[in-house]
């Protein structure tokens, strides 16, 4: 248990607790530019999923990453059943990273899950935040009486007793789905990442993705926002990516990607980096 209180003590982010959240979380900070880049990755990996990416910003960016503490990465001690019930304390988790690295402004990337942690702490702390690109970003995956989520509350439930019954089976079907496109070596990667996480903490945090509704609270955003989105995204429907530019309160630009996955940054980092380029350019 001496692990949970480090992280509750650490995410205060005071003293040495900060110092030791930066070392739970393997927080790397890595290029030379002026500016702050923030990469955030979502479930099923961990900071590794970016390396494709990075290269490519380390010139003009101070790139800042780390893993969420369920990530395989991160050692599971760490990960508290009690504490990691909602999104609220993984955006806890990121504000104090970024007060423990004395970044005052910055530039967000989020994938998946940590798209909606970027919103919640660009609410929380609007200062800190230029620009959020939210990358197969999701508000609810459940369906509602209008709203298309992509699932079925019974859909989602039969996932979950797959990952409980033979969590090694769900990984080896769910991967493939989860890339799309014909790439192998991205389906390696993230079964790779997928194996590494405990079952029982991807099961728990899979729940708490799938349960969260965060489209009542996307209005209080008032950063700009880029949201991108593949043309078919097993996880995300296309008019997801709709529903949250017009109901995202900052100004918001939707930059589809002609490409299959909900995974692009593992897939296609070519189709995406440009992308994020010009997502990061059109700022002012």
């Amino acid at each position: 248990m001496g692990g949970n209180s480090n992280v509750r003590a650490a995410a205060a982010g005071n003293g040495s607790g900060s110092g030791k959240l930066l070392e739970i979380l393997n927080v790397r900070v890595v290029g030379g530019g002026e500016r702050v880049l923030v990469l955030s990755h979502g479930f099923g990996t961990d900071q590794s999923a970016w390396n494709r990416v990075l290269p490519y910003f380390q010139r003009d960016y101070r790139v800042v990453l780390y893993d969420l503490v369920c990530a395989g990465s991160v050692n599971p001690d760490h990960f508290d059943f009690r504490r990691y019930t909602t999104l609220d304390a993984y955006v806890d988790d990121l504000l104090a990273i970024l007060d423990a690295l004395r970044v005052d402004r910055c530039f967000f990337v989020g994938h998946s899950v940590s798209a909606m942690i970027g919103i919640l702490a660009a609410i929380r702390r609007p200062e800190l935040f230029l620009k959020l690109i939210l990358v197969g970003a999701s508000p609810r995956f459940l369906n509602d009486r209008d709203y298309h989520g992509g699932f079925e509350r019974g859909e989602i439930e039969k996932v979950f007793a797959a990952m409980e019954a033979n969590y090694d089976a769900w990984v080896r079907g769910f991967a493939p789905l989860a890339v799309g496109a014909d790439v192998p070596a991205a389906v390696r990667e993230f079964s790779r990442t997928l194996f590494n996480m405990r079952p029982d903490i991807s099961l728990f945090v899979s729940r708490t993705v799938f349960n969260s509704d965060l489209r009542g609270v996307l209005g209080l955003v008032r950063a700009p926002c880029v949201v991108i989105q593949t043309a078919k995204d097993v996880s995300v429907p296309v008019s997801v990516a709709a529903y949250l530019k017009a109901h995202l309160g900052g100004r918001t630009t939707v930059e589809l990607l002609p490409i299959e996955g909900h995974l692009p940054h593992l897939s296609a980092p070519a189709a995406l980096v440009p992308v994020l380029r010009r997502a990061l350019a059109s700022h002012r």
